[in-house]
């Protein structure tokens, strides 16, 4: 279960991980989050700035043309 869920559904990218960005200090270390987005690029977005931050994904789920992504900050 997740602690957070940022729903970025119909932002164009790069914008979901701009707002994901701008958040980011908020959150606690080991906090789980979910992020929801439509946009094309969504999920190559949110890998690298996974990897890039050194967080943990840990789920990712498609339903409809969203994706939910399970992160572990």
């Amino acid at each position: 279960m997740a602690d957070r869920s940022l729903d970025f559904s119909g932002l164009k990218c790069p914008i979901p991980v701009l707002k994901l960005s701008a958040v980011y200090p908020e959150f606690k270390k080991g906090e789980v989050i979910e992020v929801i987005g439509d946009c094309p690029t969504f999920e190559k977005d949110i890998k690298a700035w996974c990897q890039k931050l050194g967080k943990t994904i840990l789920n990712i789920e498609k339903f409809g043309n969203k994706l939910k992504v399970t992160i572990r900050i």
